[in-house]
C-alpha cells in the first residue's frame, strides 16, 4: 500500500479497530471534490501567529470559524487568510459566546496556557488539538489525561507531527524485524535552544505595545511586568512559560522510541547541566533516563543532549554527512542495538541503518507495513472527531505519557538531583523534590 493510498475513513477504522461511521451526505451525491456542510467541522483556533499559523493552515477543508490571539501583529497573516472568521483576543470570551457554534478547538499558544485552554475546551464538549508539549507541569498533564478519559467521544490530539509520519512507523517496523537486534541505548541531540535562556530576569521597565495584551498572555502565570525578553517567541526558556529545549524538541525526537519500545515511566533520571538559573533553563543539558525491563524487552538507557552538545560520531555514518549537524540541523536520534545502529532525524524521518550492507538490503526489501499510515496529523484528528474515535497521539494515552517523560527530564534539571520514580505508578519517590515543581499555583482568577 502506498503512503497516500489510505483514506481518512480507512485509517481511523484501522486505528480504532472499528469502522468509522459518519452521519453525513455522501460526497458522490454532491459531486466530486465537494464537502458537505454536515461533514465540515467549525473550528476555533487559539494562538494563530508563529507555529499557530501553520496549524491553522493544516485545517484546510474545514471551517475556520473563529481566530483568537493576544497579539494582533503576530496573528495578522491568519486574519488575512481567513477574513470571514470571527476574531477574539480572550479565548474565554470565545468559548462563552461561540460555544454552540464550534465543534473543535485548536490550541497553539505558549506552553503555560495549554492546560487551562485545553481543559476548558474539553469541559465545553469540544474536540481538542493542542501543540506539544501537552502541558507545562506534571499536575496539568495528569489532570488533562483524566478529563479526556471521561470524554472518549471527544477526539484529542497533541501536535507532535512526527507521530503521524511514515518515518516513525518505518523505524518501528525495522526494529521489530530485528534490523539492529535488541535495543539497549538511545541517544538524542538538538541544536535547541535557539532563543535566549540561562539568563536572569530583566530589570528594565517596558510598556507592552498596543497590539499586544500582556495580561491575557500571562494567563495563569505569576504576575510580572511586561518585557520583550518574554514575548513573542522568547518565552520557551522561561520556566514560568515554557519547558526549554527538551519541551520544544523532546516530544518529537523521543516519540518514535517511546512508542515503538513501550518505554513507559523511567525508574531514574539524572541531569548534568551548565550553570543553572532560578527562572530559566540552562544553556546546555545532558539528561540520562533509565527505563526498567518491561514485558519482553530488557532495560534501556536514553541520553538526551541539547545546546549543541553531541555524542561521538557514530561508526558507519556516511563520510559525506558531517556530525552532528550534517544529518539534521534541528536534531538527531540514534538507536543502538545488539546487532547494529539506526539513525533518524528529529521527527523520525529518513531512518537509516549505519551498516551499509544492511541498509541496502532494507531498501531492496523493506519490512512489511504492519502499522497503518496516517493521512497527516491534522487530517487524522479531524477524521477521528467526525468518527467519534481517537487519533494516535491522544491525551488519554500517548500524548500524556510522552509529555510526562519530557517534563520528568526537566524535573531532574530544575531540582538539581537525580529523580527516582515508581515505574508502575509514576509517583516520584526521591526525597527533596520541591512540590511546586510538580504543579504550582495559578494567578488569581485562573483555574484548571
Amino acid at each position: 500500500m502506498s503512503d497516500n493510498a489510505l483514506t481518512r475513513r480507512t485509517f481511523v477504522g484501522q486505528l480504532a479497530g472499528t469502522a468509522a461511521a459518519f452521519t453525513i451526505v455522501p460526497r458522490h451525491v454532491l459531486g466530486r471534490g465537494y464537502q458537505a456542510p454536515s461533514d465540515t467541522l467549525n473550528i476555533a483556533c487559539v494562538g494563530v501567529g508563529g507555529k499557530g499559523r501553520s496549524d491553522v493552515e493544516g485545517l484546510a477543508g474545514e471551517n475556520v470559524y473563529a481566530l483568537c490571539d493576544v497579539d494582533d501583529r503576530m496573528a495578522e497573516a491568519s486574519f488575512k487568510a481567513h477574513p470571514k472568521a470571527k476574531r477574539y483576543r480572550d479565548w474565554r470570551e470565545l468559548l462563552a459566546k461561540e460555544g454552540r457554534n464550534i465543534d473543535a478547538v485548536m490550541i497553539s499558544t505558549p506552553d503555560h496556557t495549554h492546560a487551562v485552554i485545553a481543559m476548558a475546551a474539553l469541559k465545553a464538549g469540544k474536540h481538542v488539538f493542542c501543540q506539544k508539549p501537552l502541558a507545562r507541569t506534571l499536575d496539568e498533564v495528569r489532570a488533562l489525561q483524566a478529563e479526556a478519559r471521561r470524554r472518549p467521544k471527544q477526539a484529542t490530539q497533541m501536535g507532535n507531527q512526527g507521530h503521524a509520519g511514515d518515518g516513525t512507523r518505518r523505524i518501528r517496523e525495522m526494529v521489530e524485524a530485528g534490523a539492529i537486534g535488541t535495543v539497549r541505548e538511545l541517544h538524542f541531540w538538538t541544536n535547541r535552544p535557539i532563543w535566549p535562556q540561562a539568563i536572569d530576569r530583566p530589570v528594565e521597565a517596558f510598556n507592552a505595545p498596543p497590539w499586544f495584551d500582556w495580561n491575557l498572555w500571562l494567563g495563569p502565570a505569576p504576575e510580572r511586568p511586561y518585557a520583550p525578553a518574554y514575548a513573542p517567541f522568547r518565552w520557551r526558556g522561561w520556566w514560568d512559560y515554557g519547558t526549554g529545549a527538551l519541551g520544544d524538541i523532546g516530544c518529537h525526537s523521543l516519540d518514535a522510541a517511546f512508542w515503538a519500545l513501550d518505554l513507559g515511566t523511567p525508574s531514574r533520571i539524572e541531569a548534568e547541566t551548565t550553570r543553572t538559573y532560578a527562572e530559566t533553563a540552562p544553556r546546555t543539558s545532558r539528561i540520562i533516563y533509565d527505563f526498567p525491563a518491561r514485558g519482553a524487552r530488557g532495560p534501556i538507557r536514553a541520553v538526551w543532549r541539547d545546546g549543541e552538545l553531541a555524542g561521538p560520531r557514530p561508526a558507519g555514518l556516511p563520510e559525506h554527512l558531517a556530525w552532528p549537524a550534517g544529518f539534521s540541523d534541528v536534531g538527531t536520534q540514534l538507536w543502538i542495538g545488539s546487532d547494529g545502529m539506526l539513525i533518524a532525524d528529529v521527527y523520525g524521518d529518513k531512518p537509516m541503518l549505519l551498516d551499509a550492507a544492511k541498509q541496502k538490503a532494507v531498501e531492496a526489501s523493506p519490512p512489511p507495513e504492519k502499522y497503518p499510515r496516517s493521512p497527516g496529523i491534522y487530517k487524522e484528528w479531524i477524521a477521528a472527531a467526525k468518527a467519534g474515535t481517537q487519533p494516535s497521539s491522544t491525551f488519554t494515552e500517548h500524548a500524556a505519557a510522552l509529555t510526562e517523560m519530557v517534563l520528568l527530564g526537566n524535573l531532574a534539571v530544575r531540582s538539581g538531583q537525580a529523580v527516582t520514580l515508581d515505574p508502575g505508578t509514576g509517583v516520584v519517590t526521591s526525597a527533596g523534590v520541591p512540590r511546586e515543581l510538580l504543579g504550582g499555583e495559578y494567578r488569581k482568577g485562573w483555574v484548571l
